[in-house]
């Protein structure tokens, strides 16, 4: 079993929601998962996945979908 202490429990939590699972949107607290995760561990998982990643007013965005994106705004 893997500890709280170890990033890949929450790697492995963050990735669990029913939303990534249905395509949708999971969102993280930037110190959050610096803290727990560290940035470039998080980065790196989200790459992996082939999802997209934003960051705004603190908080990661991931759009849990390799689909393209489009901004319109």
């Amino acid at each position: 079993m893997i500890e709280r202490e170890d990033p890949d429990y929450w790697i492995e939590q963050v990735f669990a929601a029913k939303a990534v699972a249905e395509g949708g949107i999971v969102r993280r607290a930037v110190p959050w998962v610096e803290r727990e995760i560290g940035r470039d561990r998080f980065l790196n998982e989200v790459a992996r996945r082939g999802f997209h990643l934003l960051e705004c007013a603190g908080q990661f965005i991931i759009i849990c979908s390799d689909s393209p994106i489009r901004r319109w705004l």
